[in-house]
């Protein structure tokens, strides 16, 4: 892989912007090469002379007396040529503090020399650039340390205070007598240990297995005792217990403790969240450490191309700048990483460094060939049952037969549900693969617990598995009933649908730790806070899935079926009367706006939490998409529709589109931006391809438009059911929502 693609690949695209531009200088280099091939001639001419004279150097070089192999007496070849020089680089000194760097080209009266000068330009103006952003980065890091800092000080108290709640400031040089030693080091770069507050914790059980320098830092704990005060507890408030809808509840009542005691279950609670910002704060300075090394290689990669094309040497001396400015002297992010390992070891790993540094640097996770394989067969076996039940359909002509309408209204719509699933986890793996691609670290922002996030090739498996089990369903539905031999097990076969499902849900809630439980369990607790939104803290997973849910609406009307159609249908004659019951009726329109008030009621809570209107206006548009799907739907079951009803549904679909189209285009997506560097789009793009962009437009408002459908008065198609078509503009949403996915989380993310 060429350097430029690799360097690409390893950006952090949060910083894209900062790094430096190589494929801009390349790009002058190559106006370079060809004014050079424009004038072959004299540069011809310029190789031998520089060739002759090399080998003449080179065999003088043969006669003079050895220096040692110590090298302690320089030749005089080795000694700086003045003359040789290309450029002169110079730091501008503004108020006595080192500014950008310039660089003076010295060939520029040469032929060709405007090209070499515009270059060693942009080149400055590139590490310049770098250089402000790193020195910025820096200063935030330290400035994150010290607030660790002070969280670690915070936590070593709250540790005293639990484990002995009578203990007082004056009572704290008694306590190292009983089992407390002080070993909470500063991370904070100006004092490492000695000017750093340190804390006291309490550990049962002491292993130290494999920690560097043990003795030498007990010895320092010693001789600079000093406990944390216990006073910081004064300004510490930890809302544990707002996590859960009965504690919010109390929260209204009463809004904050009268004392300042702190549980066992709170010190847990503070223990997970600052490993959780040790760990973050610990990926950051890698990525800056990354970030630095990057773009300290590609220098060097440019400079080095430079010589290649220009047949000079000036690399060296750039590079001998490189590494003397801040970029490559600074060792502030590699001493701070010492430190934060040193800190994580001894408080959250029990001194075990091996376990401490295997949870600060997680290692990839190993593609198993088994999955890979699974995943292939189970897609090649779907897709031959596919083919299976279209020959079985043609060759029995059941398109035409007298039990189609049957068919289609009483079956169809319970193994439509399986479909609705299988597609909704197809589009989030692709998701998944474009997150990975693209370099956005999903796995944090959704907080999966480390290690267990399902890639793309997880979820297709499980994707995959269910189409063939609905699908195998379907193909033996089909056969048991046109088979003579199974023919008479009506009941066995018309229960299929319904063992499937039994099937699914079982999986779904299976306690054991068999097919990705930490993640089912994960999409269970989100489903259910979802469920109790007004009582839980809205996070990123739960108004993520918020949404998803608002796209399988149909998904919800078919369980709802399975009710109607296992419980007071006559599945034994294929038959039912949900259509007559208004008890179904209501329940339809039910069922229809309950993912749509999940959000509603979800905007309104970070309202009040958060005081942004754009949360209002969020929940708006979700109140109008509720007004919207409920007038359809009452509209829909008329027996005589009548026009007002058709103008309500009409404008309230209208409103509800239009409103949605333009949140996500404008707001979700950040692009119609008129003052953007792209036309139309936005400043950062993280698909290079701007028709990529100007096609999810186009293709989200043609999919829009395709959910109010059914309003305009397109309520059949000639070659398709009703039933048939109501699941295909269900698929569409499914499939827009897939690309809603990717566009807001490369914007947003």
């Amino acid at each position: 892989m060429k350097f430029g693609k690799e360097f690409a690949a390893q950006m952090v695209q949060e910083w894209q912007e900062a790094y430096m531009h190589y494929s801009k200088l390349k790009s002058i280099l190559k106006d370079i090469l060809r004014f050079k091939q424009k004038n072959k001639e004299p540069l011809t001419m310029a190789t031998t002379t520089t060739t002759t004279k090399g080998a003449l150097n080179r065999r003088a070089s043969l006669y003079r007396a050895f220096s040692g192999l110590t090298n302690r007496y320089k030749p005089v070849s080795a000694m700086k040529n003045n003359e040789d020089e290309v450029i002169l680089v110079s730091a501008v000194q503004e108020g006595g503090v080192e500014g950008d760097y310039q660089t003076m080209f010295l060939m520029s009266g040469e032929e060709g020399g405007e090209f070499e000068l515009l270059f060693f330009r942009r080149l400055d103006d590139e590490f310049n650039k770098v250089l402000r952003f790193y020195k910025k980065k820096v200063e935030e890091v330290m400035l994150e340390a010290d607030e660790l800092s002070k969280q670690m000080n915070a936590l070593t108290a709250l540790r005293i205070k639990v484990d002995n709640p009578v203990v007082k400031g004056t009572d704290m040089v008694n306590l190292a007598d009983k089992g407390f030693s002080s070993n909470s080091s500063s991370l904070s770069h100006s004092h490492p240990i000695n000017g750093g507050k340190q804390g006291w914790t309490h550990m049962d059980v002491i292993q130290e297995t494999e920690m560097s320098n043990e003795e030498e830092m007990k010895e320092i704990d010693d001789r600079h005792f000093r406990p944390a005060p216990l006073d910081v507890l004064d300004h510490v408030k930890i809302n544990v217990e707002l996590e859960t809808p009965i504690a919010t509840l109390r929260s209204v009542i009463k809004s904050s403790k009268s004392d300042l005691s702190f549980s066992k279950q709170e010190l847990r609670t503070a223990e997970e969240k600052i490993t959780q910002a040790f760990v973050e704060f610990y990926r950051k300075l890698r990525l800056l450490k990354s970030y630095c090394f990057l773009n300290q290689l590609a220098f060097s990669k440019i400079m080095k191309k430079y010589d290649k094309i220009t047949l000079r040497n000036a690399s060296k001396t750039y590079l001998q700048m490189v590494d003397k400015s801040y970029l490559g002297s600074s060792d502030e992010v590699t001493k701070l990483m010492g430190r934060v390992e040193d800190t994580y070891v001894k408080h959250f790993a029990n001194g075990n460094r091996r376990k401490g540094l295997k949870t600060l640097r997680p290692q990839a996770k190993k593609e198993r060939h088994r999955i890979t394989f699974l995943y292939g067969f189970f897609s090649g076996c779907s897709i031959a049952l596919i083919v299976a039940i279209i020959v079985s359909i043609h060759a029995r002509n059941l398109l035409k037969s007298q039990g189609r309408d049957q068919y289609m209204v009483n079956i169809f719509p319970l193994y439509s549900l399986f479909g609705y699933i299988v597609l909704h986890m197809l589009m989030y793996a692709g998701n998944v693969f474009f997150w990975k691609r693209y370099r956005v670290n999903f796995s944090f922002i959704f907080g999966f617990k480390q290690g267990t996030e399902l890639g793309y090739r997880e979820v297709l498996l499980l994707s995959s598995g269910l189409s063939l089990l609905a699908l195998a369903g379907v193909i033996s539905h089909l056969d048991m009933e046109m088979d003579p031999r199974t023919k008479s097990f009506r009941t066995l076969t018309e229960l299929i649908p319904l063992f499937l499902l039994i099937v699914v849900l079982s999986v779904t809630f299976c306690p054991f730790n068999l097919i990705y439980r930490s993640s089912r369990f994960f999409l269970i607790r989100c489903v259910f806070h979802c469920v109790c939104a007004p009582l839980y803290k809205v996070t990123l997973p739960d108004f993520f899935l918020a949404d998803q849910l608002t796209s399988q609406v149909q998904a919800f009307r078919s369980l709802e079926f399975y009710i109607c159609y296992y419980g007071w249908g006559n599945f034994k004659e294929r038959s039912n009367t949900c259509e007559e019951s208004e008890v179904y009726k209501v329940l339809y329109i039910v069922v229809a706006i309950i993912p749509y008030w999940i959000r509603f009621v979800q905007c309104l809570r970070r309202l009040v939490e958060e005081k942004d209107t754009a949360h209002g206006l969020n929940g708006l548009k979700y109140f109008s998409t509720i007004a919207a799907v409920t007038i359809r739907t009452i509209y829909s079951h008329q027996k005589q529709k009548t026009k007002t009803w058709l103008v309500l549904a009409a404008a309230t679909s209208g409103i509800a589109t239009m409103t949605s189209t333009y949140w996500d285009i404008v707001i979700d997506w950040g692009l119609l931006n008129r003052n953007s560097t792209n036309p139309w789009l936005r400043d950062k793009l993280v698909v290079p391809h701007k028709g990529v962009y100007y096609a999810a437009m186009v293709l989200n408002c043609v999919l829009r438009l395709a959910w109010m459908q059914q309003v305009l008065g397109i309520q059949t198609v000639p070659f398709l059911h009703k039933t048939a078509l109501v699941a295909v503009v269900a698929s569409l949403e499914i499939i827009r929502r897939g690309i809603w996915n990717f566009f807001r989380s490369v914007f947003t993310f």
